[in-house]
């Protein structure tokens, strides 16, 4: 019987066609096990993908066969993006993620000088957490809410808010791009010392969170809803935000609600978010869209923003672990 030999390397392009076949296994797995809400790149466009640098791909070879990757980004954001782990077979998993890991571990040690490492663990990658826990990872749970379109509950929950109640200094309107700038202050200061800055560290810093308000809004992270988007104006100055775009296919998104302090409590923050699902139900029934669903990410243990959320009609679907490593200095 042949010896098991692994190696590790950065896939290359005479790996090419025999990493077809790992790949094509997790295309496969890729909804089943990893909560893929979109289809995943073909191997076309991910051999394309990596070998633009878009993104780096580290490969296990067994016996000089492709049988396991790790897939990460550096380009997007600020923090070192580690977006999957894959085995194919069930058969030695812990040696191989290791392996795996330990590479990376060693060949991004100049990016995570400066860089946090984010890992959204979905599906079946929950299971690698006492693994990557030995790298020094440390752990924030999420879950995820969704609004389908067509559950009727969720409908009259939605159309039984009390919208009337709002005092006459506050008002709500779309976004312009003109308050652009309040909205980096006011997210930043929503977000700041929340644990979304823990795997993501730009919302710590006005030029971080400048930078995520403009990937959303010039359609970086899908396609922006400037009329969904809603802004809490209070004696005609921006207090409050509700960003709205699509992630893609049929699904919308709310990636970010802020307020600041001193108008929290009052319900405001849900009548921005009924303002974003009015808009978006109307764009659909003006025929512009066909969602199927918006849908929201927020942490387990964020109690007021899972109340807030419950309330306009979204209802929880399932949590996941949000990994993080923090910056090497």
């Amino acid at each position: 019987m042949q010896e098991t030999t692994y190696q590790v390397e950065f896939l290359q392009e005479d790996k090419y066609k025999l990493f077809k076949g790992v790949y094509s296994d997790f295309i496969n797995h890729a909804v089943s096990d990893y909560r893929f809400e979109l289809a995943p790149l073909t191997y076309d466009e991910f051999i394309d993908a990596v070998s633009k640098n878009l993104i780096h791909c580290i490969v296990l070879l067994e016996n000089m066969i492709p049988t396991a990757f790790l897939v990460y980004s550096t380009a997007i954001s600020e923090s070192v993006e580690l977006n999957l782990i894959h085995c194919l077979g069930m058969e030695d998993l812990i040696t191989k993620r290791n392996k795996l890991m330990e590479f990376f571990m060693e060949n991004t040690k100049e990016e995570r000088k400066n860089s946090v490492v984010c890992y959204p663990m979905l599906g079946s990658q929950g299971e690698y957490t006492p693994d990557i826990a030995h790298f020094g990872f440390k752990f924030v749970g999420l879950i995820v809410l969704r609004y389908l379109m067509n559950d009727s509950l969720s409908s009259m929950i939605l159309d039984n808010i009390d919208d009337t109640k709002m005092d006459s200094k506050y008002n709500l309107v779309s976004w312009d791009n003109k308050y652009f700038d309040s909205a980096v202050k006011i997210i930043h200061e929503t977000f700041k010392q929340t644990s979304d800055a823990l795997f993501d560290q730009r919302f710590t810093t006005l030029d971080g969170t400048r930078d995520i308000i403009d990937k959303i809004v010039n359609n970086i992270y899908g396609e922006f809803l400037p009329n969904a988007t809603t802004v809490l104006l209070c004696e005609g100055e921006p207090v409050g935000f509700a960003f709205a775009n699509v992630t893609g296919g049929r699904i919308a998104n709310i990636p970010l609600v802020g307020v600041l302090e001193q108008h929290r409590g009052t319900g405001l923050s849900v009548l921005m978010l009924q303002r974003v699902m009015k808009t978006i139900i109307n764009s659909m029934r003006a025929g512009k869209y066909n969602f199927s669903e918006v849908n929201v990410t927020t942490e387990t243990d964020n109690f007021g923003a899972l109340r807030m959320y419950r309330t306009v009609g979204f209802r929880e679907d399932y949590s996941y672990t949000q990994a993080y490593l923090p910056r090497e200095n």
